[in-house]
């Protein structure tokens, strides 16, 4: 499913300042009574300091960045924020909607998968004071409210109507999950970073993008919020399940016939591959089997089914909404015969991937090797080209990102690459080099940056040769001259470590 270009809340917010107040906004009021019982409203801010660390130069980290946010206080004196939020966080600190008392917090479970954290404040007596909100579902239709807040701590209510409930890409890990959709007009606000949605007084949502153009917005909806604190209840959060499997739709009759579903059979979904050690493999649903039902629901020719809530969705929620270790039964048809595979769903961690979808709160590994500057391809370093990282960073790099099941099928490996050159006495004619794939040095196939070390201890003739997958093909490096380099590197360029290994 294509999504529209938008800004994600926080930076992108910024172009809401100076708008005049929507009309459908509500000060203090019935905003405030929506979600107050006995206590005080069940919202409080929230005070990062995060500070990133820097892929082009990824020894060192950028400016720290300081953000706000509105947080919603549920039970178990917990309050909820989008991951987003607590990305690369140094400080996190809560603060009571008039501003009056601050105290810091510590996350107690993130997932950036799904774009939600939890946080805990250390002073266990300063949310005794709030209601906490309960969570509900949200349909096409039904009326909500977004809320921010005042710097006087009144809360502002928004109101909107939920569009389309569906299921969509969500920022960090590309994940399919559901979410909602409404649109909404914002004006900026300080706590603009995580805006929660109510629905009568229960948390429906969490505001995850907003475009200032359209006005659209795309939320993180109850059942995703509702799967993430469950999950993280009993203090070991393991993630949204996949099965490891990829599929095609059969809408063309002559394709059916070819895949040998009878006449009268309808819908099913073709599996194109399945991830090598994923639990679709381990199971035994093989490429070229036909999924008719999951768990009971029978499968349409798109790879949807039937939610008795939302309507027609793709199966990936309905496998999403199981948790890690339980057996769904896949029904499918494999030459003419009709059988059922139990699969043990289980969460993919984003480390286990190629390709990392994203490298948050811990440092980039790299190695400098007399100058030349290699990493492990991320999409966290793709995304140093900008909003239009898919359309500005190195094409090939895309095509490895995309397609890393395919390219590599035996997994367990990264892909290394030269990412940029320092002038040195030792790179002195391959300055120019840059976003290269890394094949062997001294003949040794580099699969992650940890096997540099190694394959410089077998230089020949007090050579090194590196081996790149395109030009300039070949490049020699004397092994004593970068050695000997090394304190210059740090000197000139001021940096303190020259790799970083995990």
């Amino acid at each position: 499913m294509a999504l529209a270009v938008v800004a994600w809340m926080g930076p992108g917010a910024v172009g809401l300042r100076g708008q005049s107040p929507s009309p459908d906004a509500e000060p203090a009021g019935s905003a405030a009574a929506l979600v107050k019982t006995a206590g005080k409203p069940s919202v409080v801010r929230v005070n990062v300091t995060s500070q990133a660390w820097d892929f082009v130069r990824p020894w060192g980290k950028r400016p720290p960045l300081s953000k706000r946010a509105v947080g919603v206080v549920l039970k178990g004196q917990r309050v909820l924020v989008t991951g987003e939020l607590v990305a690369n966080a140094n400080y996190v600190e809560l603060e009571t909607p008039d501003g009056a008392v601050k105290v810091p917090a510590s996350i107690e479970a993130v997932d950036y998968e799904s774009n939600l954290a939890l946080l805990k404040a250390e002073d266990g007596g300063f949310l005794k004071g709030f209601a906490p909100a309960s969570v509900e579902k949200a349909v096409a239709g039904d009326g909500l409210s977004v809320f921010q807040l005042e710097n006087t701590g009144t809360v502002l209510s928004t109101r909107c109507v939920l569009s389309t409930v569906e299921v969509g890409r969500y920022p960090f890990d590309d994940a399919p999950l559901l979410l909602y959709r409404t649109t909404v007009p914002l004006q900026f606000r300080d706590s603009g970073f995580t805006l929660p949605v109510f629905k009568d007084g229960a948390l429906a949502g969490m505001v995850m993008r907003y475009d200032n153009g359209t006005k659209s917005a795309e939320l993180v909806p109850a059942p995703v919020i509702e799967h993430f604190l469950k999950d993280a209840s009993d203090g070991r959060y393991e993630g949204f399940p996949r099965v490891g499997m990829s599929y095609s739709n059969m809408r063309d009759p002559q394709f059916r016939r070819y895949a040998g579903i009878p006449e009268g059979v309808q819908g099913g979904v073709y599996v194109t591959d399945v991830l090598r050690g994923g639990p679709a493999e381990l199971a035994g649903l093989k490429a070229g089997d036909v999924v008719l039902q999951v768990a009971g629901h029978p499968v349409d020719h798109d790879g949807n089914y039937a939610d008795p809530v939302f309507g027609r969705l793709s199966i990936t929620h309905l496998i999403g909404r199981h948790f890690s270790g339980e057996r769904l039964v896949f029904t499918v048809l494999r030459n003419r015969e009709r059988m059922e595979i139990p699969i043990e769903v289980k969460p993919r961690s984003a480390r286990q991937q190629v390709v990392e979808p994203y490298v948050v709160d811990r440092a980039p590994a790299f190695y400098l090797l007399g100058g030349l500057l290699f990493q492990e391809l991320s999409r966290q370093y793709l995304k140093e080209w900008g909003p239009e990282w898919t359309k500005k960073a190195p094409e090939e790099f895309l095509y490895i990102d995309r397609h890393q099941a395919e390219l590599y099928p035996e997994g367990d490996r990264k892909v290394v690459v030269l990412t940029g050159v320092l002038p040195s006495e030792s790179t002195i004619g391959y300055e120019s080099l840059a976003q290269i794939v890394l094949e062997k040095i001294n003949g040794k196939p580099i699969r992650r940056v940890s096997d540099i070390p190694a394959a410089l201890a077998q230089s020949k003739d007090g050579m090194h040769r590196i081996d790149f997958d395109s030009d300039p093909g070949t490049i020699y490096m004397d092994a004593a001259a970068v050695a000997a380099g090394d304190e210059e590197l740090r000197r000139n360029y001021g940096i303190r470590v020259l790799n970083r290994i995990e």
